[in-house]
């Protein structure tokens, strides 16, 4: 398993994990539905919602790797420097840094 020291030395292989356009897509198409659903968490108070958030998230995130990038979620090695990678990949998509 490789190692990385702090965030910036894992973001640039996260990158690495999520070259395919169409799994880059899955994940911010995930991303938007945790946004919506952790809201509705909020507004209800019901916390199915965020079981349903935590789903949605993963599931597009997965179906975009084992389907189109064909590689195993780096969640599975590193999950909280994958968590924070997938919503700096959330930003930079919507700053145009990175091509959706």
């Amino acid at each position: 398993m490789q190692r990385f020291a702090n965030f910036r030395e894992f973001y640039p292989f996260y990158l690495d994990e999520h070259a395919n356009r169409t799994c880059r897509r899955l994940h911010f198409i995930g991303s938007c539905g945790v946004l919506v659903l952790l809201l509705l968490a909020i507004v209800t108070g019901n916390a199915w919602w965020l079981l349903a958030a935590l789903l949605c998230g993963y599931g597009f995130a997965w179906v975009g790797h084992f389907f189109f990038e064909h590689n195993r979620p780096a969640t599975f090695k590193h999950p909280l420097y994958s968590f924070a990678g997938d919503w700096v990949m959330f930003k930079d998509i919507l700053s145009g840094k990175i091509r959706f």
